[in-house]
């Protein structure tokens, strides 16, 4: 019988790690996988993708873990890569030019997803599209938008917490709204802290990313709502927190949380 949730880490954080050092960290904070940043740098680069992101599949099987997705490019040879290392999900953002406008930069990223559905086709592998706060396409209507018209086997979404939170959205609204091409949910969370006094001649505010008890979208109704409508896959902790000297004690702590509420 499968697991009906799968838990994943992003290992943006640890990428001066050893792959073997770095899969005794995920399996020693109870995770099942990773997302892995398939980017120059980590430990699988995007220009070897195609020879080095099989190998490291490899070497987490024997460590009982799986890479549930990759962040990356669109580039057909990541997909090649992905096909070929059984990784389903590519993850991806959406930037909004802020010469151009929302209206005309999605306009032309419907004609890029176009392209990028060509290779989903090809390779069976899904391309899933995150909101992010800021130029971005930042919350799930807007991502809703962009996606509508795509078949979800192949374009999908993934909510994020965190960023949902910061749009001022109700986690129930923005999970339904994306409902039929959710692929994935990333927890992580964070609130806005004000960067300047009162006696400023216009306020600035910083977002601050903090554990998941203590941000602006609450986990316990989303556990709640995800419960209710029978999910079943992935729940990514992206371990972000604005305090990176304390990472890996807050994710520990974060994966317990999530896993009491998803099955407590």
């Amino acid at each position: 019988m499968s697991k009906k949730y799968q838990y994943s880490i992003f290992t943006k954080p640890w990428k001066n790690l050893s792959v073997d050092e770095l899969c005794k960290l995920v399996q020693g904070l109870g995770f099942d996988g990773v997302e892995f940043p398939l980017r120059v740098g980590y430990q699988a680069e995007p220009a070897n993708a195609e020879r080095d992101l099989p190998k490291l599949v490899e070497k987490m099987k024997e460590y009982g873990l799986s890479i549930f997705s990759v962040a990356s490019s669109t580039d057909e040879n990541i997909f090649a890569a992905c096909q070929e290392a059984g990784v389903p999900i590519i993850r991806i953002m959406v930037p909004i030019d802020p010469r151009k406008g929302y209206m005309a930069t999605i306009k032309e990223t419907k004609q890029e997803l176009d392209r990028v559905v060509k290779l989903c086709e090809k390779y069976k592998v899904k391309v899933g599209i995150q909101p992010h706060f800021g130029e971005f396409v930042s919350n799930s209507m807007e991502t809703y938008y962009l996606i509508q018209s795509y078949d979800p086997q192949y374009i999908g979404a993934i909510w994020d917490a965190a960023h949902s939170g910061l749009a001022g959205e109700e986690p129930e609204f923005a999970l339904d709204i994306l409902w039929s091409h959710l692929c994935m949910v990333n927890l992580k969370t964070a609130f806005y802290r004000r960067s300047n006094g009162p006696e400023a001649e216009e306020a600035s505010w910083d977002r601050f990313f903090t554990t998941g008890r203590h941000g602006l979208s609450s986990w316990s109704r989303v556990a709640n709502y995800l419960k209710k409508r029978d999910y079943k896959g992935v729940i990514c902790l992206p371990a972000e927190y604005t305090d990176e000297a304390n990472v890996e004690k807050y994710v520990a702590e974060d994966i317990k949380y999530v896993k009491s509420l998803l099955e407590g």
